[in-house]
């Protein structure tokens, strides 16, 4: 072998050599690499934006949580968001929630999801900056048409890691009705739930099943009642009220009570439990005139804990006398705000002297949705506003959320699902007579939280897209065949300050709460996660 054909072998082995110490040396990163490329298949924008957990404006926390206290929630823990919807009359106004966008300026919005899936996810409240509780497994989905639950649980309110999740039920195994159940924390920070015709109390820091009783069922049979609406009265008390499925029913989740009545069903009557909140012994029963399929609203009037109720074809309330421990029906105080061919009363919205109620609660292909708001002093000075307008032919009018309000501005918000629209409405606080500030076309079937002080308030509506654009409407919704968004809104114009990307259906009649930082918390049953989202001002392209 020659010299020069010994040299090039030699600097070939060389190179082989080097090359193997650059794969060694580099393996790892282009294995990291491709890892994190993989990663990212099928984030979206606003995710891929954020690339990770959103701790949302942490020097925001303490000014946030310290607001929260200032606001009186007699019966619930005070914070950003401690009850259902917002506060003790269950308002949607959080005042103490932080909007972290511009309104002069583009703003870019940015979202992760939660680290651990949450089936059937319904409810998300606050307690302390860093706590999240989640209600789920009681929202029936296509994957999954009897999913083992309701559930709460407790996770991190940046990541959505699971801290601790417990079950209450499985109707696989226990037969039971499951509808939609909410989340409430007491003052000392435990979690009073019910679902069917069960209650429990539920140890907020280690989610201990403390203590459980057997709820009334009333005028309908035990396996027909789901006991959704509980709220706490200013004394403490825990006031409840079950939603009834018609007798031979047999779908499961809330979504039940509207495809039956579709079918010429007929629901049993309500009726109204006062509960203690420490022993959970059942200290009063009220049965109710008519079936109540939404929410009843609590507020103190005159002196008294007034509990109003919207019902099949009318409106009233009672009264709980913390004394005496019993309660009543107030039947100097009825309306009939029912127009021919519209659908039950949602939950209550109390604004001022007002009482408002969005009708059209199971639907309706006859009449159009309206508002209505009665003097809580006189039932008979009620007034009526339709903010779509007549029902066109071939539309569908679905609103089943309460109507959102802003006593302060003197604002209101309805939604129409069926027809796409949602309208901001301005009241005359004497009068009670409305007229429309805005309509935006936005297809959502949930609550329209505002957050903000009273002069820089911002709404939250979600937008549904059908995956099928000529499907009907009533159609998609049922079989949750569209993507949703999140918009920030001005509550003032409707002007769209921000709106975040599509993702899976948001999930019906839930709401989509703020957290701590100019946070915001996106449920989805159907994704079973929820995502973190958060607006800042775009920032310049470099």
């Amino acid at each position: 072998m020659t010299v020069k054909r010994t040299f090039k072998w030699l600097g070939l082995l060389l190179l082989a050599a080097l090359a193997l110490i650059v794969y060694k040396l580099a393996a790892p990163a282009i294995s990291l690499f491709t890892a994190g490329q993989v990663a990212k298949i099928g984030l979206s924008d606003n995710e891929l934006a954020a690339n990770g957990p959103l701790p949302g404006e942490v020097s925001l926390y303490a000014k946030e949580l310290a607001c929260s206290q200032q606001h009186a929630t007699p019966g619930y823990f005070s914070s950003l968001n401690g009850a259902e919807i917002a506060d003790a009359q269950r308002s949607g106004v959080f005042p103490c929630a932080s909007f972290t966008g511009s309104r002069e300026q583009e703003n870019q919005v940015y979202a992760w999801q939660s680290a651990d899936k949450y089936p059937g996810i319904s409810y998300i409240n606050t307690r302390n900056t860093n706590e999240l509780y989640i209600v789920g497994g009681e929202y029936p989905t296509l994957k999954d048409l009897v999913p083992a639950g309701p559930f709460v649980a407790k996770a991190d309110a940046t990541t959505g890691k699971e801290i601790w999740r417990t079950y209450v039920d499985n109707p696989n195994a226990s037969g039971r009705w499951i509808g939609n159940a909410n989340l409430n924390i007491l003052p000392n920070g435990n979690i009073p739930f019910a679902w069917s015709n069960q209650i429990v109390l539920i140890d907020g820091d280690s989610g201990e099943i403390l203590k459980h009783n057997t709820l009334p069922s009333g005028p309908a049979a035990a396996e027909d009642v789901n006991f959704k609406h509980l709220t706490i009265a200013p004394d403490g008390t825990l006031i409840l009220k079950d939603q009834t499925r018609p007798a031979g029913c047999q779908g499961q989740g809330t979504i039940a009570i509207i495809k039956c009545a579709d079918q010429g069903m007929v629901a049993a009557s309500s009726v109204l439990v006062a509960v203690d909140p420490d022993s959970l012994e059942i200290l009063d029963q009220l049965a109710l005139p008519e079936p109540a399929v939404s929410p009843h609203n609590i507020a103190e009037f005159e002196g008294k804990i007034t509990v109003y109720i919207g019902m099949a074809t009318r409106v009233g309330r009672a009264f709980w006398d913390p004394a005496s421990k019993k309660l009543s029906m107030d039947d100097s105080w009825q309306a009939f705000p029912m127009q021919e061919g519209q659908g039950a009363a949602t939950a209550p919205t109390i604004v001022g002297d007002w009482v408002g109620f969005q009708l059209n609660g199971i639907g309706s292909d006859i009449k159009a949705s309206s508002v209505v708001l009665i003097n809580q002093h006189d039932a008979k000075l009620m007034t009526t506003h339709f903010p779509f307008g007549e029902l066109e032919e071939g539309q569908w009018s679905w609103a089943p959320p309460k109507m959102g309000g802003d006593a302060e501005n003197h604002m209101l918000y309805s939604a129409d699902v069926g027809i796409g629209k949602v309208a901001g409405i301005k009241f005359d606080p004497q009068t009670g007579a409305m007229s429309n500030a805005f309509i935006v076309n936005n297809s959502t079937s949930t609550f329209q939280p505002v957050i903000g002080p009273k002069d820089q308030r911002v709404l939250l509506l979600t937008h549904m897209k059908l995956n099928a654009p000529n499907e009907p409407v009533k159609m998609a919704m049922f079989t949750s065949n569209y993507t949703e968004q999140l918009k920030w809104h001005d509550a003032a114009t409707g002007e769209v300050l921000a709106e975040s990307d599509f993702f899976a259906a948001l999930t019906i009649n839930s709401l989509t709460p703020p957290g701590f930082g100019g946070r915001v918390y996106f449920p989805s049953a159907v994704g079973e996660y929820f995502k973190v989202l958060q607006v800042l001002p775009k920032r310049a392209e470099p």
